[in-house]
């Protein structure tokens, strides 16, 4: 049985339907069709008398829709199943401006990471997702987009896993959805995250790729990060930080660095001074993330949102040692905006 056709690149198709006895000539027409979020039978006219029949029998969705939340601000998270009916989540945010939004994807059923304030490691880790299912999640929140008036203008890789434990399959997705002749969502509207696996920055330093790069720190020292993040015990800080300044320096693109301001744990003042310590001499930008509660950790912690004032005064902190601070945007507080809690719930049979 062929793979789903999100799972194949133009050559690959090209093949498949020159045994068919077509022309392989139909193979980047077939994919751009399916790029568009377009059934391929609009393709119907300009296809030989056959070929479209053929494709939408032997090609099986890599994900279908299993449950829709939609929040009050427009954001919308997608739970995806899989072949195997195992499920993913996907989020549609919208952007500032009405006609744009952003989408983020998974590339892991579960995670191994284990951060503690996470809720997607409460499932565990299952298996690596396909890249085809990583497309197939893209081609979800482009038709979800296209549904509201908007159009997909940026894409993360930065919900359920690690995306460096998954690169051959990230890559391939990222070239696909990329690449003018397929998604054309162009290389610098791609961001892709990482807890700090440094061969992982590497490799991608290394790949040719024109994207972007979001670390997700979470805490100045190594003693406070190993607590938050096990993966922390595997890469000092400053392993990370050295591999995030190749990339940059490799790239020319300023990496991200991701806190996620926890009440009483990462946001005091000393906090903000070891972090612009860490910083200030780098060209690179930090994203304060408001944290959305997901109950009792791994470790039993009921981790909370910091006081506004909290948060503003470590931003400040930053901001006045040179260090460029955004907040980001806190997107779907009222439905299960962070990270595995819709698909925990889903599992549940709460949802």
């Amino acid at each position: 049985m062929p793979a789903p056709l999100a799972e194949l690149d133009i050559d690959e198709l090209a093949r498949t339907i020159t045994d068919w006895g077509f022309s392989p000539s139909h193979a980047e027409r077939l994919l751009r069709t399916l790029y568009s979020g377009k059934p391929a039978a609009d393709e119907r006219h300009r296809l030989p008398v056959g070929l479209a029949d053929r494709i939408a029998q032997e090609f099986p969705p890599a994900a279908t829709l299993a449950h829709r939340q939609t929040a009050a601000d427009g954001t919308s998270k997608l739970l995806l199943r899989l072949g195997d009916g195992r499920t993913v989540e996907s989020v549609l945010m919208p952007d500032y401006r009405p006609d744009r939004a952003a989408g983020c994807v998974s590339t892991q059923v579960g995670c191994a990471m284990a951060c503690d304030f996470c809720a997607t490691t409460k499932s565990g880790f299952e298996r690596n997702l396909s890249a085809g299912e990583i497309v197939e999640q893209f081609l979800a929140l482009r038709r979800e987009a296209d549904a509201t008036g908007r159009r997909l203008q940026t894409l993360v890789f930065m919900g359920m896993g690690e995306p460096m434990l998954n690169l051959d399959a990230v890559l391939a997705a990222v070239r696909r959805i990329a690449d003018n002749r397929l998604g054309g969502l162009g290389w610098r509207q791609i961001t892709v995250s990482t807890v700090g696996i440094v061969d992982g920055i590497h490799r991608l330093s290394d790949s040719g790729l024109n994207v972007n790069l979001a670390v997700s720190l979470h805490a100045p020292n190594d003693e406070l990060r190993s607590r938050l993040l096990p993966m922390g015990r595997r890469h000092a800080i400053a392993e990370v930080l050295a591999a995030a300044d190749r990339f940059q320096a490799t790239r020319g693109r300023p990496v991200t660095i991701q806190y996620c301001l926890l009440a009483g744990v990462n946001d005091q003042a000393e906090h903000a001074g070891q972090l612009a310590n860490l910083l200030a001499s780098r060209r690179m930008h930090v994203n304060l993330l408001r944290y959305n509660p997901t109950g009792l950790s791994l470790r039993g912690v009921d981790y909370r949102r910091s006081p506004e004032p909290v948060a503003e005064a470590f931003a400040a902190t930053l901001r006045d040692r040179g260090v460029v601070t955004h907040f980001r945007r806190s997107r779907g507080p009222d439905i299960d905006a962070a990270c595995g809690q819709l698909r925990r719930r889903h599992l549940a049979g709460t949802v």
